[in-house]
């Protein structure tokens, strides 16, 4: 794993995250019925009262931390879209600079561009957690922009005008510049201790709700357990949207794909 990304959760998928928190809450939840049962007796009836109070201001708490989480994660999520939308941009507008170019330095430099492009979308499909592959492909990408800057130059050298050769190295700076921010917001993720927060409040709230039917000795198992499989599934969606290389849901690629598709037609 990364250095990056040596945090715990981030080494489990989102699909075993959510199948283990659901399993935990359902366990606790019966876990706590049985204790409120054992303790019923002995209850009167206006520490019900004050549990019931307790069970509804943890719930609270855990509709805050749920819309708080999620709207980080949504948040972040779009941002990787819009970079790698950004950086598509770039890409296509050196592209199409690179034909201001004179025709020996647009020969050299056109391959390069593909080059670069088909090493894009390939990282772009490389799971955040393979190290060595990002780095690889990491390499790769510095050593074909040190070369696509070295065409530049050379044909700065062949033909100085601002409006060719310098609109050219504007728009290679501006891709180089995209592809920085880009690997910068994959690493941006949902901080872990606020994920850890999230899970202890879930399972918190679903055990009091249990503790709570105990002291009535009432169980409400399948109402508990549709709840407590439709908060598994938003959390499952929170922890999808941060993994952008991984999961259900992922960044769509199609922008650099029709882009390469579009400079080799």
């Amino acid at each position: 794993m990364s250095h990056e990304h040596t945090s715990f959760l981030f080494g489990f998928s989102s699909i075993t995250i959510a199948s283990a928190l659901f399993l935990i809450i359902i366990f606790c939840n019966e876990l706590c019925y049985r204790i409120g049962v054992l303790v019923q007796a002995r209850t009167d009836d206006e520490v019900k009262a004050l549990t019931a109070s307790v069970q509804v201001s943890i719930l609270g708490l855990l509709a805050l931390l749920i819309g708080f989480t999620f709207s980080m994660s949504m948040q972040r999520f779009d941002n990787r879209s819009m970079a790698l939308i950004d950086e598509a941009n770039a890409i296509g507008t050196a592209i199409l600079r690179a034909d201001l170019l004179p025709a020996e330095q647009q020969a050299a430099i056109k391959p390069v561009m593909q080059k670069y492009l088909q090493a894009r979308i390939e990282m772009s499909g490389v799971d955040l957690t393979l190290a060595e592959d990002r780095q690889a492909y990491s390499l790769r990408i510095a050593a074909i922009q040190a070369e696509l800057w070295s065409l530049a130059i050379a044909a700065s050298e062949a033909d100085a005008r601002p409006a060719t050769t310098g609109a050219f190295l504007n728009s290679l700076n501006e891709l180089i510049d995209r592809q920085s921010k880009r690997s910068a917001l994959l690493k941006a993720h949902v901080p872990e201790p606020i994920l850890l927060l999230l899970l202890f409040v879930i399972v918190a709230s679903i055990s009091m709700m249990g503790y709570s039917s105990g002291l009535s000795n009432k169980r409400v198992f399948v109402p508990l357990a549709l709840i407590s499989f439709l908060i598994t599934l938003i959390v499952f969606i929170i922890i999808d949207l941060d993994r952008p290389k991984r999961g259900l849901i992922t960044v769509d690629q199609s922008a650099l794909v029709e882009l390469l598709q579009k400079d080799t037609d």
